[in-house]
């Protein structure tokens, strides 16, 4: 990840982070899916719940003492593992290309950080493949690389890397 952490020092310094001077050629938003919305959590961890009282009670009522804490705790735990995919789940990652340059921002509700950028012109697309099955895609420049669109499922990482390819060469070659 090129010159991530000076870049942005200096950039918040100058107050320009974010902003690009020449039209866009990409501005992709790659979020991650949910697979659960908050109502459904709620269901979810309140079916949970109860589930367990109800073993809590049949466990007290054998005389097993402990049984009820170590339910309480796969409740906490599971719990906690929902908030934390929930948390993740807001992170976006942002890919911008202009004619001059390729971004790649992380953003969360609370911040944003630039982790790539590189001149169009000597930017690459690289993209892993295994078993026939796109796992990857990266931007690339002299050796280093950021990964883009970890987010995405395998078919759409194929088409996510084509169409930045696309910008990249319309980037360059000034075609709209």
């Amino acid at each position: 990840m090129p010159c991530a952490k000076p870049l942005a020092k200096m950039a918040q310094a100058a107050n320009i982070f974010f902003e690009m001077d020449s039209p866009y050629f990409m501005d992709a938003v790659i979020t991650p899916n949910r697979s659960l919305s908050q109502r459904g959590l709620v269901i979810l961890i309140t079916a949970i719940t109860v589930l367990n009282c109800i073993s809590a009670g049949i466990f007290m009522s054998m005389g097993a003492t402990l049984v009820p804490i170590f339910l309480a705790l796969d409740v906490g735990a599971i719990a906690l593992a929902f908030l934390v995919s929930n948390h993740a789940a807001k992170q976006v990652e942002r890919v911008q290309v202009t004619a001059h340059e390729v971004r790649v921002l992380r953003q969360t509700p609370n911040a944003q950080a630039l982790v790539w950028t590189s001149p169009t012109a000597f930017t690459r697309v690289d993209v892993e493949v295994e078993d026939d099955r796109t796992v990857g895609v990266r931007v690339r420049l002299s050796g280093k690389f950021a990964q883009v669109a970890a987010a995405l499922s395998p078919p759409e990482q194929a088409e996510f890397a084509k169409a930045l390819e696309d910008a990249i060469w319309k980037a360059r070659t000034g075609r709209v």
